[in-house]
């Protein structure tokens, strides 16, 4: 039997298939999950995402939302109640930062607003969507919400500035859900992903540094592929981690446990 069998849920934040969304909504429907999908609003956006998932099974359910809005939220979780009865787990792969300010050396100009709108989509927009899913999952027993990550959340990497901010906050927002959710049986956990070029990856100044750097810091001595995240996401989403939450889990070749 697969390991997912039965189970449903959302994934947020498939842009292509090189993003970590689209290598955890794989990994996880290879192992029988049934996913469904939450995009950008916007035509462009919706045959985007429709593209890359449909590289991994036929007729994708897909839901338009606006992470920094109430309302779009509120119609997302009601779009999906719709057409299921329930929700066993939930991929959170979104964040932004003005491009502008992920540069070396200009993270003290940070406007208010930047600084700001990167926690609100980064971070806040998961504990939004976490009381959301929470009312779906409670009438079935529980379920899992995962977010992604990065080890900019705790060590300085220069040029990653208000993100390694709003990640941080992500990551304590992770904690006290599931402090709140546990009695729900709701289990609350992010993964810590390495390098991985995407969309998002690439706005990050002095990011071809990075990449080399890892290639010869790792214990690895590689960078991550995008299929070993969706592998962890598929262990948080079952019944193996269990006994799993409030945990931020690397996935990233062994960079974080190096001093240099």
């Amino acid at each position: 039997m697969s390991l997912l069998a039965g189970k449903v849920g959302l994934v947020v934040g498939v842009a292509n298939d090189r993003s970590y969304a689209w290598h955890i909504a794989k990994a996880l429907t290879e192992n029988g999950a049934q996913c469904s999908y939450a995009h950008i609003p916007g035509e462009k956006h919706a045959r985007r995402t429709e593209r890359a998932v449909s590289k991994i099974h036929d007729n994708p359910k897909l839901y338009e939302c606006d992470a920094g809005s109430d309302e779009a939220l509120d119609s997302l979780f009601e779009n999906y109640s719709k057409d299921h009865d329930r929700m066993d787990f939930l991929i959170h792969s979104i964040a932004y930062a003005d491009r502008e300010w992920l540069k070396i050396g200009n993270f003290s100009k940070t406007p208010r607003k930047a600084y700001l709108d990167a926690i609100d989509i980064s971070a806040y927009s998961f504990s939004a969507m976490a009381g959301r899913a929470q009312d779906i999952m409670v009438t079935h027993g529980g379920g899992s919400l995962i977010a992604m990550s990065y080890y900019g959340s705790e060590k300085v990497i220069p040029g990653y500035n208000i993100m390694g901010v709003a990640k941080a906050c992500l990551e304590a927002t992770t904690r006290y859900l599931s402090y709140e959710l546990g009695e729900s049986n709701i289990r609350v956990n992010t993964i810590s992903g390495g390098f991985l070029r995407t969309l998002a990856s690439s706005a990050v100044g002095g990011i071809t540094r990075i990449e080399e750097a890892i290639e010869v810091a790792a214990p690895l001595r590689r960078n991550i592929d995008g299929s070993e995240v969706g592998k962890t996401a598929v262990y948080l989403v079952s019944d193996l981690a269990s006994g799993v939450t409030g945990e931020n889990i690397y996935v990233d070749c062994g960079v974080n446990i190096m001093g240099t």
